[in-house]
């Protein structure tokens, strides 16, 4: 079986590209993490999705052992100092607090770990370095206790975002200040007031600017230049413009990653979302209370919601569409168990879901191939792909899976799994026997007491009877 050749829409060329890594036995990606403030919202969780189902294709095409996936968490921000301020707590405690839930519902996202996942605060040495260096090779300036970032100094600033000049302006918020050169120019590092996390530095007591951050702990944990960088589309323009421009100009590369990856935003009931709106809703929620359709939602029911629209496309999250992801895995995981399908060891992808992977996640491609390979009861495939893209086949949350309603998903999630078939294909036995004497009450009596137990029949042309569990 062939491997095949992964394609990648690189957002600095603008077009779909065949990925060739910097050196095959060793792929690097970053992803700009979380700022740990407050929980994760369900437009945060996508890039959280969509790059974990990279990563594992990754590890798939290359081997787990040759992948580095880097994404890293904000720990100092003028958002956390001010929301530590609100509560009444340290800056310590609330970030330990946020990023203790935002790792919780990662994972029940079913998200694997990522290689590394390094603090900003944990970095300031190496922040501090890539500012001397831009400094030194005259890129930047210090002023009146702040050090800027002089974006005219490097002539080919903008080309991610291909924005013009006032757009960016735009778009950057410009902050007026007197000791800025220019509009455009923004801060490395800035003075800290008493009361605000601070470090010392030679420009005196103070902190780091957002986009300095991502760019040391990617040269920390994966080199001057790297692969792939991931991200929301939100970020291309300022903080990965900025990022590009704080590490190519201060290593003298052309270029700090070979392939800017971007998903599509988020709206929530077709609106953009917002706490004005009363439709903010974060990645816990959905978990763990009803607030989103009058119920919690598994992980994985998020999970599939979220892939089955492309990620480079915009996505709208419904209740409909989570309704419709629960159908489905129900659907799936309800064949597994009704076919006796090992879900406890991993099984081999097919290759056309590997292929439609391989195709800038063409996640249109991909569902078409699932849902042909459930058509042709073709189950181990269809499990190995679920498990590709982070789906385990267990139905661990039986009440979306099964319904603990049914006799079936009652016996399911206490762990007894298909103890029930037994009792299945014996009704089913004397079914047939009812039909075969023509005692048609009986037969009738016999599916609605299966029904009653969420058991579906189909009777075959060839005279065979076949089951499932019901949706």
């Amino acid at each position: 079986m062939s491997t095949p050749a992964l394609k990648i829409y690189n957002t600095l060329t603008r077009r779909k590209e065949d990925f060739r890594p910097i050196d095959p036995a060793h792929v690097r990606m970053y992803v700009c993490g979380p700022t740990v403030y407050d929980y994760a919202h369900i437009g945060n969780a996508r890039p959280l999705i969509v790059f974990d189902v990279l990563f594992r294709l990754l590890r798939h095409l290359y081997g787990a052992e040759h992948v580095t996936y880097v994404r890293n968490i904000t720990d100092v921000d003028d958002k956390i100092n001010a929301r530590a301020a609100e509560r009444g707590i340290s800056i310590r405690e609330l970030t330990e607090e946020t990023n203790k839930v935002f790792q919780a519902d990662v994972r029940a996202l079913g998200c694997l770990e990522p290689t590394v996942q390094p603090r900003a605060t944990e970095h300031i040495a190496q922040m501090i370095a890539i500012i001397e260096k831009l400094i030194a090779a005259g890129h930047a300036y210090a002023a009146d206790g702040h050090v800027l970032f002089d974006v005219p100094s490097m002539p080919s600033y903008g080309r991610l975002s291909r924005r013009s000049l006032d757009e960016m302006i735009a778009g950057a918020r410009v902050d007026v200040a007197p000791y800025k050169r220019g509009d455009m120019d923004f801060v490395l590092w800035k003075p800290s007031k008493e009361n605000e996390p601070g470090w010392d530095s030679p420009w005196g007591r103070g902190r780091p600017g957002w986009h300095i951050e991502c760019s040391a702990m990617s040269w920390k944990h994966l080199g001057e230049t790297f692969d792939i960088h991931g991200g929301g589309v939100d970020l291309v323009f300022p903080h990965h413009e900025n990022e590009i421009a704080q590490s190519c100009c201060a290593f003298g590369r052309e270029v700090m990653a070979n392939y800017w990856m971007h998903n599509g935003f988020l709206q929530v009931e077709g609106e953009k979302m917002s706490k004005s709106l009363g439709n903010f809703v974060t990645i816990h929620e959905l978990l763990h209370t009803e607030k989103f359709g009058g119920r919690k939602w598994p992980g994985e029911v998020l999970r599939l919601a979220m892939l089955r629209t492309h990620y480079r496309q915009p996505i709208d999250w419904t209740v409909k569409a989570l309704e419709e992801a629960r159908n489905t895995l129900s659907s799936w995981y309800g064949m597994f168990a009704a076919h006796d399908i090992n879900v406890a060891g991993y099984q081999t992808p097919s290759q056309s879901a590997v292929e439609a992977l391989a195709d800038d996640l063409n996640s249109g491609r991909l569902f078409v191939e699932l849902h042909a390979l459930a058509k042709l009861r073709r189950f181990n495939e269809l499990l190995g792909s679920l498990q590709l893209i982070g789906f385990s086949g267990k139905g661990e949350s039986i009440g979306f899976a099964f319904g603990t309603g049914t006799a079936y998903g009652r016996a399911y999630a206490q762990g007894v799994g298909l103890a029930i078939r037994p009792e299945v294909d014996q009704l089913i036995d004397a079914r047939n026997a009812a039909r075969a004497s023509k005692n048609w009450a009986e037969s009738d009596r016999i599916r609605d007491e299966l029904a009653a137990m969420g058991i579906a029949l189909k009777d075959n042309k060839d005279g065979t009877t076949t089951w499932e569990v019901k949706r």
